[in-house]
């Protein structure tokens, strides 16, 4: 197998024929930068390229194979963080020019897994500022396009992450999500994306994200892929007083087993905007491919009632952010001047958010625990569109969308976010060339029950892939 075949194949196969020294883990990391260089231009999926660092991370872990030392489960996989989490050494902008020549002397606990686990990060992914957009735009770069049409969106706001693997420039990519944002890309790349539960991954080294809402989650083409990201990522940390004190689960070892024992239940209206019926149909399709498995798909009555309890969420989650930074680059007059205009609206509207109104929304988000719970009943797996429609083209004003706009991208999203639970989107097929997303939603702490039927899913469907990106 040539190496062009290994940099377009799974992750945990890279890994395989790194150990048995088919290749070089510097001859993979410099693969992937030559590919980053020739891809990206187009793409600009990369904020920040660390070609030295990686490098020369790609040197010692050559050297820690030839002595012969333990080697970690994500051993000479080239990796890229979104550039929202900390990495010593190696600039972390959250997409802003408030933050442009900011250079931590720190990691973020996942940029710590990551090396600990003998990965290789070769850069930062680009995002709209503050992860506060739809669409992954900001003032530093060049917008990030969709590998599967350059005139359309990645989405956001993890849409640098999605568009970097869908373009075949690394296999795994780490983003994060706080109404959606790891899912949305995902799902409007063609890519597997997982949304952990609350608290499963911890949040030490973020900037400026949501104590409740926001996780951080892998981004793959291959299930396997991600559920070995997921078990170097998960676990707990001290520092973060929302992480889970338990170990976590075991994500590996039945993530093939058949589904025949599950039960899901479909669900097809959000309550606020339905997937088009093409979309609808497409996963409709996918989760008949379940039935003859021998798993049970049954129609789940009612809606998400994303409309009752959008408004909450919002409060909750510009609150959050607001606390956790926003404010200080809002109320500092010479920062507030970097702003984008999206950013300093969101932030604007975040400062007249009252704790009395944030007091109802936290009420609020009780009731849509037990509302999602109701529609378990009897089942295992909740199944939805992920997003409502296909990656949209790109709008002439990239820093104005109205408010209505955004709705059907987390139309199927936010809830999960809201109330804690777990989510992955598995790609189900394509639209008018365009891919489809399927939502596996999970209670949670039932990330490893997700994965299998995930999982299950890749091996049964078609493989789709974009056209644009080779």
């Amino acid at each position: 197998m040539d190496l062009a075949a290994v940099l377009d194949g799974p992750a945990w196969a890279m890994r395989r024929r790194l150990v048995e020294r088919e290749f070089s883990v510097v001859e993979v990391v410099r693969a992937t930068l030559d590919r980053i260089a020739e891809r990206d231009r187009v793409v600009h999926s990369f904020l920040t390229i660390d070609t030295e660092g990686a490098l020369a991370r790609a040197e010692e872990l050559d050297e820690k194979l030839a002595r012969g030392d333990l080697l970690g489960p994500l051993f000479g996989i080239p990796v890229s963080l979104k550039d929202l989490f900390e990495t010593a050494g190696l600039r972390t902008t959250s997409g802003s020019r408030a933050l442009a020549d900011y250079v931590p002397d720190w990691d973020s606990v996942h940029a710590q897994r990551l090396r600990e686990a003998d990965a290789v990060i070769v850069g930062k992914t680009n995002t709209p500022e503050f992860a506060v957009f739809t669409r992954t735009t900001n003032d530093l770069m060049p917008e990030t396009v969709n590998p599967w049409d350059h005139g359309r969106s990645p989405g956001g706001s993890s849409g640098g992450a999605a568009a970097s693997v869908a373009a075949g420039l690394t296999q795994i990519a780490i983003g994060s999500d706080g109404g959606g944002s790891t899912r949305i890309p995902a799902a409007l790349c063609g890519l597997f994306g997982l949304q952990p539960s609350q608290g499963l991954v911890p949040h030490v080294g973020g900037l400026v994200g949501t104590l409740l809402f926001s996780s951080a989650g892998p981004i793959t083409r291959d299930v396997r892929d991600a559920a070995l990201t997921l078990q170097v990522l998960a676990g707990p940390d001290a520092r973060d007083p929302m992480s889970l004190r338990d170990a976590p689960g075991d994500y590996l070892s039945n993530l093939d087993d058949q589904v025949g024992d599950l039960r899901f239940a479909w669900l097809e209206r959000s309550g606020l905007i339905d997937a088009s019926a093409e979309v609808a149909q497409q996963c409709r399709d996918a989760a008949r491919e379940l039935v003859a498995l021998g798993a049970t798909v049954r129609a789940a009555s009612g809606s998400m009632q994303a409309d009752r309890w959008r408004d909450g969420f919002y409060q909750m989650m510009m609150s959050d952010r607001y606390a956790s930074g926003g404010a200080r680059f809002y109320e500092d007059v010479d920062t507030r001047a970097l702003l984008t205009d999206y950013a300093r609206t969101h932030f604007e509207r975040a400062a007249k958010i009252t704790g009395a109104q944030y007091s109802h929304a936290l009420e609020e988000r009780f009731h849509a625990i037990r509302a999602l719970e109701a529609l378990f009943e009897g089942a295992d797996l909740l199944l939805t569109p992920t997003v409502g429609m296909v990656a949209p083209e790109l709008a002439a004003d990239r820093n104005r969308i109205p408010d209505e706009a955004r709705l059907p991208y987390v139309a199927y999203t936010y809830l999960i976010n809201y109330t804690g639970f777990t989510a992955a989107t598995v790609p189900c097929g394509t639209v008018a060339g365009l891919p489809v997303g399927l939502q596996v939603i999970g209670r949670p702490g039932s990330e490893a029950t997700v994965l299998r039927a995930c999982r299950t899913l890749e091996r049964v469907l078609p493989p789709i892939v974009p056209a644009a990106a080779m």
